[in-house]
Order: structure tokens, then sequence, then C-alpha cells
């Protein structure tokens, strides 16, 4: 096609170009400079020439490199954006002349690239120009012209990228005639040459059913038959990315597929289940077996292992994702549940079963948090069946799992008995209303266990009850205490590093349940086997860390009657905190802090009292230490350590509060460190997430805010709280700027825990501040006008709810202080706070009355219903204290009183009915 820009500026290009794929980092940094410069000035012509380069360039890597260059420049932000339009991007800046020249280029690109490599880059980057131009009420009819004529092409190539094109910009169809756009999609899906058009045409269509709106969502319900009809004739080696590409659709809209659930069960059961078991359901008289035998029936001579694997768990992904999307939809499904059951526990025991492996397993250090054993295959099993058992629950799994886990318990091969233990622990939490019903029969499964043969099999049960103290918690502990701990203490001993350390950690779950009484008589036995864990001559360091954690939990449980073994172990951990300096021990020491801080709680000021300035002149020393990049917990257990020690001391704790509220402070005072996405262009569209971060929407906008700066920022918050709590009147210098903090907190929309413990911490600082003569008229006033703003701006019943009660208990501090400060204006502000969230409130419930609603939307619609509930009772609560506080509340508060009961009784949630 004929040249766009002047040959010189393609030549200039061309030479940017190729130096910023140079590996010599000046030259690539000159070369960025000079793309700021072209486009700072010239925009419009550099673009268009990245455009033409992209078609004319000789070879693969430079068309490739232009496209994507192209696209990460044409959506970035421009330099001449100002501060009251902030987001503006290059894009938006281009003359309609422009973007009508760049659109051919790219359509010439589409339709011309002889590389399939280049033809991908060119389809992101069309798909980003229409999607974008959509957005800002563009169209682009010649791409929705070209891409049709595309579909129909006789070339493989051309149709599979047209789909590509409908896939990455589901909007480009979604104002023609249904029809028309179906039958475009149903013959890409049943393409009778290439597989790839299939796949293509299978994203595009899963694409547009995402995107429709219901009226299109119900007249395009005929486009899952040939969706469907592609998958059973697809070969394996190409099935992987079909199912894959429906996963999305299965989550988003799986009612979709209600009526051809029993269809999908005439093939899946091939797929999820290994090949050389398809047979009868194992049971106690047919078992599993294991291993699998060496049969090759069914198997396509081109695949590897891994790719069955692989098509296994993309078939079962499909399943649980239908499962948890609509549960009641498969729950009667007969087959469906037992395929799922069967089909995780068949892949849970798939270890490879060399003494290699084995040996291997036992030198690995379980605390150094590699994910490879968390991504392995058997993991992903086993997190299908926890999965499935939290959506369906126990009537629905517990049968078809117990016809199975027996046997799996009773095999030769330690496999199958490890996989039974995991599937023991990973249905409990899912089924744990049921299960405890059936406790003792688990229990009696479980504990003989303990004495299996193998290594793994010992971890599996210690992993299994530490799981079942956790989700069973109290009830487990209270009636098998006697039975699990005379399993658990002895396994303390085990010759293996890995499966003593972790009976450590199963301890650890078992104490959060246990009664101290309970404790008691087997506190001396377990005390004494954590020491020789501790002091032991192993080079195991995990295991020493573990048994430091486990001291710890078993102190807080026993409480007082931890003093006897205190001269012991203080000693211990306070040489911990002399000693280990180096960034091998950094993990121990953290250990060390928090467990002689649960210790000191333990026992009390009295025994402690010895000691406590030596662990807090260590606490100071390891406070003003360098920091350690690589010791990147130290901050949050010297938060959690001062907390305790605090707890621990009382009021003697506070000569060292100019020690750590400055830091806490700071800390709780962090803003959050958020970056802003443009809203999607397309309803599928998702930013690529980034570890240590989390994707949230607000006020239409896409943030990803930086994970650990706020949970630091609630832990401060939280402690502060402690520190407040325990000191009362002596925390009265700190009162303004704490109050200062969690006012501001209370707004803090990024994360629940931090405005639920500014809510919390509010009456704390009034009386603190009150007892210590610290408390003025200002921050009084203060504190009541953020928190009526909130309440009446709140829309989360939930914490509604804890921000009545914060005002409830600020409002007592007040009367107690004085009538008169609970001012007339204060007074109506309250209740014209509470009548617009009880108008709100009334609004929505009838809203919600009438409406048709399945068993899981009635599930959600009941603890909706149940937070609101919490909220009415609170609100309640507030306005007698306004009685009881001799403030008339007046005729307006009056009818608030009757009115609550009348809200409460519109709830329309029949499960909420039964509950009451």
């Amino acid at each position: 096609m004929d040249p766009v820009v002047p040959p010189e500026i393609t030549a200039e290009l061309t030479q940017i170009l190729s130096n910023l794929v140079l590996g010599d980092n000046e030259i690539r940094s000159n070369a960025e400079q000079t793309v700021n410069d072209r486009l700072a000035h010239t925009p419009e012509l550099y673009l268009l020439a990245l455009a033409q380069f992209s078609i004319v360039a000789d070879t693969e890597v430079m068309r490739s490199f232009s496209l994507v260059l192209l696209r990460r420049l044409l959506f970035r932000q421009s330099q001449a954006s100002s501060p009251t339009h902030p987001r503006l991007t290059l894009y938006d800046h281009l003359s309609s002349q422009t973007l009508t020249t760049l659109e051919r280029l790219l359509l010439h690109s589409l339709s011309h690239e002889p590389s399939s490599v280049v033809r991908r880059k060119s389809v992101d980057s069309v798909c980003d120009l229409a999607n974008q131009g959509m957005s800002r009420g563009r169209p682009w009819h010649a791409l929705q012209a070209q891409v049709f004529s595309m579909a129909r092409d006789q070339d493989p190539s051309m149709r599979e990228t047209a789909y590509r094109v409908f896939s990455g910009c589901p909007n480009l169809v979604m104002d023609l005639q249904t029809d028309a756009v179906l039958n475009v999609f149903r013959n890409g899906l049943q393409d009778p040459s290439s597989i790839d058009v299939r796949h293509a045409a299978l994203l595009a269509s899963v694409a547009y059913l995402n995107a429709a709106d219901p009226t299109q969502l119900a007249q395009s319900l005929s486009l899952m038959y040939p969706i469907l009809e592609t998958l059973p004739s697809t070969p394996h080696r190409h099935l992987t990315s079909l199912l894959t590409a429906l996963h999305p659709l299965c989550s988003t809209h799986p009612t979709l597929f209600s009526i051809h659930l029993q269809a999908l069960l005439s093939f899946l059961p091939s797929l999820v289940l290994p090949v050389a078991d398809s047979g009868p359901t194992p049971t106690m008289k047919q078992p599993f077996t294991f291993p699998p035998s060496s049969s090759s029936q069914g198997k396509d001579p081109d695949e590897d292992d891994e790719d069955i694997k692989t098509l296994r768990l993309a078939a079962l992904e499909m399943m649980v994702s239908l499962t948890e999307a609509k549960p009641s939809m498969v729950r009667n499904v007969e087959g469906w549940v037992g395929l799922l059951v069967r089909a995780s526990l068949e892949g849970m025991g798939e270890y490879d079963d060399d003494e290699d492996s084995t040996l291997e397993w036992l030198k690995e250090d379980p605390s150094a948090g590699t994910t490879e054993a968390d991504d392995a295959a058997p993991a992903l099993y086993e997190h299908s069946l926890d999965r499935v058992a939290c959506a369906l629950g126990g009537n629905a799994v517990l049968p078809p799992a117990f016809q199975y886990i027996p046997s799996m318990l009773a095999s030769y091969d330690w496999r199958a008995r490890h996989a039974g233990l995991m599937a023991i622990a990973a249905i409990a939490e899912g089924t744990g209303k049921t299960m405890q019903n059936e406790l003792t029969k688990v229990v009696g499964l479980v504990t003989p266990m303990f004495a299996d043969t193998h290594p793994r099999v010992r971890w599996a049960a210690c992993q299994c009850v530490g799981q079942l103290c956790t989700d069973l918690a109290d009830l487990l502990q209270e009636g098998h205490y006697d039975s699990l701990l005379n399993v658990l203490i002895p396994t303390l001993e085990d010759p293996e590093p890995r499966v003593h350390s972790h009976a450590s950690a199963a301890l650890i779950n078992f104490c959060e349940g246990v009664e101290r009484d309970t404790l008691l008589p087997y506190l001396d036995p377990i005390v004494e086997r954590l020491l020789k864990l501790l002091t032991g001559t192993t080079d195991r360091r995990y295991v020493q860390e573990q048994a430091i954690t486990t001291l710890a939990m078993v102190a807080d449980a026993s409480e007082r009657t931890f003093g006897k073994h205190y001269a012991i172990i203080m000693p211990l951990l306070l040489n911990v905190l002399r000693n280990a300096d180096s960034s091998e021990f950094k993990r121990m020491r953290n250990k060390a802090m928090e467990c002689a801080g649960l210790i000191a709680i333990a026992v009390g000021p009295d025994t402690f009292r010895p000691d406590s300035g030596t662990l807090v002149e260590l606490l100071i020393r390891i406070q003003k230490s360098p920091p350690d990049p690589s010791d990147t917990q130290v901050a949050h257990y010297l938060m959690g350590t001062w907390a305790k020690v605090c707890q621990a001391m009382g009021l003697e704790f506070e000569p060292y509060l100019p020690v750590v509220m400055p830091g806490l402070l700071a800390m709780a005072s962090k803003k959050a460190d958020v970056s802003v996405y443009d809203a999607p262009a397309s309803p599928t569209e998702t930013p690529p997430s980034t570890p240590g971060w989390d994707i949230i929407s607000m006020d239409n906008q896409l943030l990803s805010v930086r994970t650990l700066g706020i949970e630091e920022k609630c832990q401060a918050l939280e402690t502060m709280l402690i520190h407040a709590s325990t000191l009362g009147s002596k925390y009265g210098m700190w009162v303004s700027q704490s109050l200062e903090v969690a006012l501001g907190g209370l707004k803090f929309y990024f994360h629940d825990g931090v405005r639920e413990a500014c809510a919390m911490l509010l009456p704390i600082l009034l009386h603190s501040g009150h007892t210590s003569g610290t408390l003025t008229p200002q921050m009084i006033h203060a504190t009541y006008a953020q928190l009526i703003s909130c309440v009446t701006t709140e829309h989360d019943a939930g914490f509604l709810s804890s921000l009545f009660k914060s005002l409830s208990d600020c409002l007592k501090i007040s009367i107690q202080m004085s009538h008169e400060i609970v001012t007339p204006e204060v007074k109506q502000s309250i209740l014209d706070a509470i009548k617009r969230q009880l108008s709100r409130i009334a609004e929505m419930r009838r809203g919600r009355t009438g409406r048709q609603l399945d068993e899981e939307e009635d599930e959600d619609l009941a603890l909706i219903e149940e937070m609101e509930d919490f909220a009415l009772e609170d609100m309640g609560k507030l306005l007698e204290v306004l009685y009881e506080g001799r403030i008339p509340p007046g005729p307006d508060g009056e009818a608030l009183l009757v009115g609550l009961g009348s809200v409460r009784d519109l709830g329309t949630s029949k499960l909420r009915q039964e509950w009451e």
C-alpha cells in the first residue's frame, strides 16, 4: 500500500526501533528518549509511521515489535494530560483523519500479514483500537465488515483471525441481528477443516455470551449445542484448550449448561478419570488400583503423560466451576457428584512411588515456601475436592466420599492411604455440619494411621487431624481430645523431622479450640517433647521454629498453669533474641519474639516481671537494627510482640510508649499504594493480576492496591487498640494523634479491617482522653461529625452495624462525662442518620418482594438480610442509649423505634425465616 509518512521519517524510525532492541543499555535508553521526544512534538506522524512499519518491515520480529509498541504508546497517558483530565492518552489527542488512517493500516496488517505469530499481534492491536474507540463512541464499521468477510475466507488462517477478533472485541457484533451473529459463530464451531478455527470460534462464542445482555442471551441459547458438540469429537491433544476456553462461561453463566449436563456426563468420565481405571466404582470389595496399569487403551499415540494430566484437570475444572457457580443445578444430576468426588480422589493419589522421591520429600524444608508442591497435580485435585465440598455440602459429598475413603485407608499402596487422609481434611470445611454427626467414626479411621509404616502417610495423618481441629473446632477437641492427644504426643518423637514437625503444627490447631482444663493433664508431656525438639541437635531449623510456635500456642491455651515451665523456656527464647542476628536465623528470631510475648501474657505480670526489662531491651535493639531487605516480616512480629508485652505488663508498660508509638502512628497513617486502570473496554477484560496487589472496583474504576502496606496499616490500628484499652488514662498523651488517624481510617475503603479497627478504637480513645484529661471539645465534635457522616452514607450493612455500635459506645462515654456534651444538634443528626438508613434498608427489602429465587440466590439473600438485621439491632441499641441517657429522642425517635420492627419483618429470604 502507498506510504502514509515521508521516507525520512520511516528511515529514522527504522533506526530507532533497531536501537530499542539492542542489548546496550545506553543505546536503548537514548532510543527511548528519542521516541518520547518525537511523540511529544509530532505524535500523529510517528504513530502512523509505526503502524506502517508493522506492515513493511522485513522481519517478523520487527513487525511484531512495532505492533506491540504501537499498542503500548497509543494508550499510555500523554505528557499533555492535565490535572483535570489526568487519564487522557495519546489516542485521545489524535485527529479523526489520523485515526482513520491508523485503522486502515491495521486492517491491512490484519488481512495481509503472512506470519501467524505477527498476525496474533495484529489482532491484539486491532482489538485494543476497536475497544478503546467504541468506549469513546467511535464505531469501526470497516473492521466489522472485514472480519465478517474473513470468517468466510477459504484460508483457515484468515477464518481463525476473524474469530480471534470477535473474541477480543465482542462489542463489535452486539448491535447486529442475533441470528446473523449466531450463524457466523456456528459456522466457525463446526469448521470442517481446522481445529484452530473451532478453538477461536469457541473463544469468540464465550466472549459473546459473557457480553450479551439478558435479551440477547435468551436468544442465543441454541449456540450452546454447537459449542458442546465440538468437544467429544475433538482429538485429545486439542481438547484441553477448548475446555479451558469454556471455564469462564461455566462460572459466569452456569445455567446455559443446565439442559446439557446429562450429555456432558456421556463423555466427561473418560476425560476426568485415569485411562487405565474407567471401570467400576471402587468399593471395599473392589478398591482402587495403585499404581494404574500400563494399558494405553483410548490413548492418542501423539500424547504424552503430561498432556493427559493437563486434559484431566481441564475437564475436572469445568465440572468444578459449574458446581461452584450453581450447586442446586448439579446436586440432583445423577452421577455428577459421584464422578467429581471419584475423579478428585483418583488424582490425589498420583504421586511418584520411587524411593528417591520419598527421600527428596524427607529432605525438603517445608518452611521454604516453594509453590511446586502446591501446583502439583495431587494438590490441584485436593483443592477441587475442597471446592466441591464447600459448594455442595455434606449431604451430597459425604456419601460418595466415604464410599471410597475406607478402602483407600486400607490399601497396600501408601499413595492411596495418603490420599484418603488428605481427602478427609479437604472435605471437612464444606461438610462439617454433617460430618460432626459421624466424628467418632472419622476419628476411628484417622488415628490408626499415625502408626503407618510410611512417613508421608503419618504426615498426612497429622495434616488431617490439624485440619479437622480447625474446621470442627471445639466440637472435635471436646469429644475426642484423648484419642487425638494420644496419637499427636507420641508423634512428636517420630524419627522423621518432617513428621514430628507437622505433629507439632497440628497441636497448634488442637490448642486453638481446647479448654484449658482439658489440656492441663497433657501439658507436661507436650512441653517436654517440644523442648526436646527446640534444644535438640537437629540441623533442620524448621523443626525448632515450629517447636517455638507450638510452645507459644500451648502457653496461650494453658494460661497461668504454664508458669511451671516458664523458668526453662523464657531464658531459651531470650537467648535466641540475643544471638539470632544472621539472615538464616531471622525467622527463628521472629518466632521467638511472638512466643515470648504469648508466654508473658499466659503466666501473668508477677512471673514475667523479672524478665520484662530484658525482653523490652532486646525488642528495642531489634527495632533499631539496620533494616534487612530479606526479613520482610520483622515489622509485623515487632508490632505484635509490643502489643503482647503491653498486655502482660499492664500499666507498667507506659514508659515504653515513646519507643513504640511513633512508628506505630506512622504505620497506621500510611496512605494506600494505588494504581488506577482505565475502565475495561470489554465486559470480560480484566487487568493482569500481580503478586502482592489486589484489584478492586470503586466508582466505576479498577484499582490495583498493594496489599502489604494495607495489612501493616490494619495491624498498626489493631495494635493501637490494644495499647489504648490496656493503658486507659496512661495512654492520654497519644489520644490526639491516634484519634486523627482513626477518624480518617473510617473512610479507608480499600480494606474492611482498617475501618473496623477504627470504629472499635474511637470509644476507647474517648474514654482514655476523658480519664486522662486530654480530651478536648474539638476532639468530641470531630468524632461525632465523622461517625454520623459515615453512618449517613454507608451502604455495607456489616460495617453499618459496627458504626452504630461505635456511636453507641461513644455516647455512653459522653453521657458519663456530661449530658450537655450530646447537644440537640448531635442528637438530631443521629436521628436523621438512623432515619436515612432505616428508609434505605426498607426500600431494598421492598424491592426484593416477589422475586423468584433459586436455592443459591436465597442463601445469598439470607446472608445479606442477616447483616441488615444486625444493623437494625445495633440501630435499636443506639436509640436505647439515647433513652437511657435521659436524652429524649422525641417524636422522631419514638417513630423510629416502632419502624425498626416493621422493617425487620420485611425480610423475604425463606432460609432466614427458617433460621429464626
